[in-house]
């Protein structure tokens, strides 16, 4: 018999709120931290991003901003719960695309800033803030780190190797980081429209976002993790699969590891990143899991994509839907432009929902869905 697997606390660390009710107030609002950004050290050209603003962070000695985001998302659910990160019993896992990789812009390139730029190195500073005795997990699959990240929670607490993860996420923008998705041709001029018939790709985010994951009965009352799969189809380095097949198998693994069937979940928090074939690929997939008369939305447009963190602030932000009972629009949609239809919300509506599922995909072919329900 599994474990059940119970969400304890978590946060969320964006432009728009330093806490979980924070952002969601906003977001109910139709507030978005995504708007036309004007940043030499990054680009030479307006963008439009979600990012923090100067003196937001305020970075202790020794510390990234990378750094200084997942400790101040970490100590804020935290202190929203009674888990001790000094107990045996609790993982530290963390979850990002490029960590510091931001220092490339500023440090001169020797073998020393190689290793302040190893990932294992902010793991261990994170870890060492908080006195977690066990080393951490690190979790680098491009954009389904955070997603993994809960998965990889899940799977380590069913097994009883430990009783508490902490789960926490987060990434930078640079312009290491912005003109490789330009390189891609990847991001939009305007603020970017998921599933929309005149998408013309993403916006990028900074952010961070934890979530606190334990198999203690104490929590018995709370919303629980259900169940989560991986996949990758090995198409290309940059482009997704041509037809879905790879994220319908993550789904319908879930929902097997779930118990659950198609009729039990109530709505999709999507990957709805804006990029004509991501958003292309994800409708196939929903389409061959049977799932596209299920109400979905993308929270890219009030967020950017936040790369290692978007997977679990996208994942909190369904929580607190499923809790509120409300379900939040997609900002910029207005006409469908996928092949196969899906049921995007363009509005703000009531919804009474029991369990949600959360897709992602990322370069290399990743793709990943977990489950979540009361």
């Amino acid at each position: 018999m599994k474990n059940d697997v119970f969400v304890v606390a978590d946060n969320v660390l964006s432009p728009i709120g330093k806490t979980t009710i924070e952002n969601f107030d906003q977001l109910k609002k139709n507030i978005s931290g995504v708007k036309k950004q004007h940043k030499p050290a990054i680009s030479p050209r307006p963008f439009f991003a979600s990012l923090f603003n100067e003196g937001d962070t305020n970075i202790e000695p020794g510390k990234t901003k990378f750094e200084q985001l997942l400790i101040n998302s970490i100590a804020d659910a935290l202190q929203n719960s009674s888990i001790d990160p000094t107990d045996k019993n609790t993982i530290l896992i963390i979850s990002s695309t490029k960590g510091n990789i931001s220092l490339l812009d500023t440090e001169e390139h020797t073998a020393d800033l190689q290793k302040r730029i190893a990932l294992s190195t902010s793991a261990r500073i994170v870890a060492e803030h908080f006195g977690f005795i066990n080393t951490p997990i690190i979790i680098s699959n491009a954009c389904i780190s955070g997603v993994m990240g809960i998965i990889t929670g899940m799977r380590l607490l069913r097994t009883g190797q430990y009783e508490n993860a902490v789960v926490a996420g987060a990434d930078v923008i640079s312009s290491f980081i912005l003109s490789g998705f330009e390189s891609f041709q990847a991001l939009s001029p305007q603020a970017c429209r998921p599933f929309d018939k005149s998408r013309d790709g993403l916006n990028l985010g900074e952010g961070a976002a934890t979530i606190i994951l334990s198999t203690n009965e104490m929590h018995a009352g709370n919303i629980k993790v259900l169940g989560g799969s991986v996949s990758n189809d090995a198409n290309h380095i940059s482009g997704p699969s041509r037809t879905g097949q790879e994220l319908s198998f993550a789904i319908d693994h879930s929902l097997k590891e779930a118990g659950l069937s198609t009729d039990d979940i109530d709505f999709i928090s999507a990957h709805g990143t804006a990029t004509p074939y991501n958003d292309e690929m994800e409708a196939k997939a929903i389409n061959l899991s049977q799932l596209q008369s299920v109400p979905l939305n993308s929270l890219k447009g009030y967020y950017g994509h936040t790369l290692g963190a978007a997977g679990l602030i996208e994942s909190i932000i369904s929580i607190q839907s499923l809790k509120d009972g409300l379900l939040l629009p997609t900002p910029g949609y207005k006409e469908s432009g996928v092949t196969q239809s899906v049921n995007v919300a363009a509005d703000i509506k009531s919804i009474q929902a029991k369990n949600f599922l959360k897709t992602s995909s990322g370069f290399g072919g990743c793709n990943a869905a977990v489950i979540f329900g009361k």
